[in-house]
């Protein structure tokens, strides 16, 4: 259940701000294997439909090495607390608690550190300026 997962850790602002320099780089490696695997979708359901003939696939090893990777590194971020919502954009979600309940500080790899906060059932579309 999620709400289990973001009430282990609460952020402040400032913990979650000084986390960005050390999710930067896993959050760069979780949108290049999430490309990568993507990338190799066609060719997977290709090798799926013919998996009862004993017939594979010469990327097969490649999605394995790619889906490891993804796995190592969602697991990494997850691990300080922080929640991977977005594998595409490297979007993050920060627990925090705001006014006596629980709230997101929303970031996303391409911004600078965190402006953003959302109601944890808003989402994305529900983004304001902190």
């Amino acid at each position: 259940m999620e709400e289990e997962l973001f009430t282990k850790k609460l952020f402040s602002l400032e913990e979650a701000n000084g986390l960005i320099p050390k999710l930067r780089p896993l959050i760069k490696k979780v949108t290049i294997e999430s490309k990568a695997l993507f990338g190799l979708q066609d060719e997977i359901k290709k090798a799926r439909a013919k998996a009862s003939l004993g017939s594979g696939s010469y990327q097969g090893v490649a999605y394995l090495n790619h889906l490891v990777s993804l796995t190592t590194a969602i697991n990494a971020v997850e691990k300080t607390g922080v929640l991977v919502k977005d594998y595409n954009t490297g979007l993050c979600d920060f627990p925090h608690l705001k006014d006596g309940r629980i709230i997101y500080l929303c970031w996303k790899m391409d911004e600078k550190e965190i402006r953003y906060w959302h109601e944890v059932d808003a989402g994305f579309a529900g983004r304001q300026l902190i």
